[in-house]
């Protein structure tokens, strides 16, 4: 049995690095999942809930964003029907987002995203370049500390607290209750 899969072109790897093709935000979040290893099935059982759809995908490889591979059961590539030779590109050096961890993903992606934008403006244009780079769940908890820094230094104390709160939660799902109240209690003047 074949399946079709999709993988990112060096064009793709460039709008996720760069921006330089200015990629609508939905098909950019649809190209991040984009790994190598999943159907467009699994791809669009993820991003449906945002209104993407078989379009997209078909977009994004019009584009030239993304190639399709087809693979046999044993995992081994059958052909690459849209790669030419001088599309072959090496293996990342990163870790691919797992798959259970692809919603938690998503979120902290975005949370990033979005917070970058509103909270720091411009200056968090070389952040949100990392953010975008990112290829894991650890990866975004690395960029933890510089984002909260630049958050305090932008916006102040309190906006950092409340950025913090929801970004702990979002890279630490299990610890949320205790890691939470923890915080509260130890940054939160004592009630009279």
């Amino acid at each position: 049995m074949t399946k079709t899969i999709f993988d990112k072109t060096d064009k793709g790897r460039d709008e996720i690095a760069t921006r330089a093709h200015r990629l609508a935000p939905r098909l950019r979040t649809l190209l991040v999942l984009v790994d190598g290893k999943q159907s467009d099935d699994e791809l669009l059982k993820k991003v449906s809930g945002i209104g993407l759809n078989e379009e997209s995908i078909t977009e994004l490889l019009n584009g030239g964003f993304i190639k399709q591979t087809s693979i046999v059961d044993t995992g081994i590539p059958a052909a690459a029907p849209t790669a030419s030779p001088q599309t072959t590109e090496p293996a990342s050096n990163t870790e691919p987002v797992p798959q259970e961890g692809q919603n938690q993903f998503l979120e902290i992606y975005h949370f990033y995203t979005e917070t970058i934008k509103s909270a720091i403006g411009l200056r968090g244009y070389a952040l949100q370049l990392k953010v975008e780079k990112a290829a894991s769940v650890d990866e975004f908890r690395a960029l933890r500390q510089p984002y909260l820094d630049a958050v305090l230094k932008a916006k102040g104390p309190e906006m950092e607290l409340s950025l913090r709160l929801r970004l702990d939660q979002l890279l630490h799902p299990a610890e949320n209750l205790s890691t939470n109240t923890t915080i509260i209690g130890s940054d939160a003047a004592p009630s009279k």
